[in-house]
């Protein structure tokens, strides 16, 4: 039942842009999960980019990768525990730590880089082509 309160329009879930964005999120997810059971998709952001880069802080990676200081560390620990990761600190300053891919990590990553594009492709599958391109370039609005 709809129902109005000081003459605005009754609240639906369904159509707010939050609730919207998190159900899609979730069937991206899942596509990922099925497609890359290996990887979790932060551990697989963290890895993609620090292969994308070669090496960088581990305080340069949560940035790249819009993670926080608590995130990226927990995601660096796991990475690093399955040797795909390797850390050293910085020769200036002990307190930073340099992380570099290992030779396993680039190999895993270079084994589901295919799945991910394909993932990409299955989660705007839903679009026309024209309408992908709008809809990415308006995600990138919204960051």
């Amino acid at each position: 039942m709809s129902e109005e309160t000081n003459n605005e329009p009754a609240y639906r879930l369904d159509v707010q842009v939050g609730f919207l964005m998190r159900r899609a999120n979730q069937r991206h997810l899942a596509l990922f999960a099925q497609a890359i059971p290996d990887l979790t998709p932060t551990q697989f952001a963290a890895l993609s980019k620090l292969c994308e880069l070669g090496q960088a802080s581990q305080n340069a990676l949560g940035r790249a990768t819009a993670m926080d200081a608590a995130t990226i560390k927990g995601v660096v620990d796991r990475l690093r525990r399955r040797d795909l990761v390797a850390s050293a600190p910085d020769r200036e300053d002990q307190r930073r730590v340099f992380l570099t891919p290992t030779e396993a990590g680039r190999t895993l990553y270079a084994s589901v880089i295919g799945a991910a594009h394909t993932v990409t492709a299955e989660t705007l599958a839903p679009l026309a082509p024209e309408e992908r391109e709008v809809f990415l370039r308006l995600l990138e609005k919204l960051t």
